[in-house]
């Protein structure tokens, strides 16, 4: 039960984060350290395959289709299943796959900057321990059960402050993540191999609009994300100046 207890206090809005500039540096590189070298990117990676899942997921849900089963794989690949009417619902669940983690990094940015980031990691780990119950393979329950572990974590540690930074350590990630993944799907399609595996393919077979149109609105929604991260850390940044002067 207290588990329980922390993860509704957290759906109360708290001061944000005061961050001074070494704070946000530090804050920015300890998100480069979880996205970027392949090390730790080998297992930050299947939480954006998670989130990426997640948002087709989502957008099956959205238009009224049955989702039967999502499976993820050590590889950073996975799968989503969904049933009903295809046509334009199975072109929009499509799409949402590869801008969600960006649009999830921008809103838990936003969070951390309006007080909102415990509500955040407690809706996050909420959605991640619900969705277990679609999980079809062992590797999607080790990766999906993990996330979830850890997002258990952060709620249970992740008070006051500790919640913003973690809020915005993640958000942050999720952000280059997508870049990164967006770039491998690039990657994917000049070199014209397991093209099976790019969304972006997938949609030309459903639509008949080709590939490259749908990886400039990939690019689009994850540059809207990216360019809609900067003005809460810039609001974090400013306030904490505010404050500095006063003092």
């Amino acid at each position: 039960m207290l588990l329980w207890e922390r993860i509704t206090d957290g759906f109360t809005q708290a001061a944000p984060p005061e961050l001074g500039l070494a704070a946000i540096i530090a804050i920015v590189l300890a998100a480069a350290v979880l996205s970027l070298p392949r090390r730790s990117w080998r297992y930050f990676g299947l939480f954006v395959t998670v989130v990426h899942e997640l948002g087709h997921a989502t957008a099956a849900l959205l238009t009224l289709q049955r989702v039967t089963g999502i499976t993820l794989r050590l590889d950073h690949s996975g799968t989503t299943t969904s049933m009903g009417r295809r046509g334009w619902r199975a072109a929009f669940t499509t799409f949402w796959g590869y801008p969600v983690p960006a649009m999830v990094g921008a809103a838990l940015v936003w969070s951390a900057a309006h007080g909102w980031a415990g509500a955040a990691l407690s809706a996050g780990a909420l959605v991640l321990v619900a969705a277990l119950v679609l999980i079809r393979n062992g590797q999607g329950v080790l990766i999906l059960g993990g996330s979830a572990a850890v997002a258990l974590a952060l709620v249970w540690f992740g008070g006051g402050a500790s919640a913003g930074y973690a809020c915005l350590v993640l958000g942050i990630a999720l952000l280059v993540g997508s870049c990164r993944d967006w770039v491998k799907v690039m990657r994917v399609h000049a070199r014209r191999r397991d093209l099976s595996s790019s969304d972006a393919y997938l949609l030309r077979g459903t639509t008949g609009v080709p590939s490259p149109l749908w990886l400039g609105l990939f690019a689009l929604v994850i540059g809207a994300a990216l360019v809609l991260a900067l003005g809460p850390i810039a609001l974090i940044a400013g306030s904490a100046g505010s404050s500095g002067t006063g003092a």
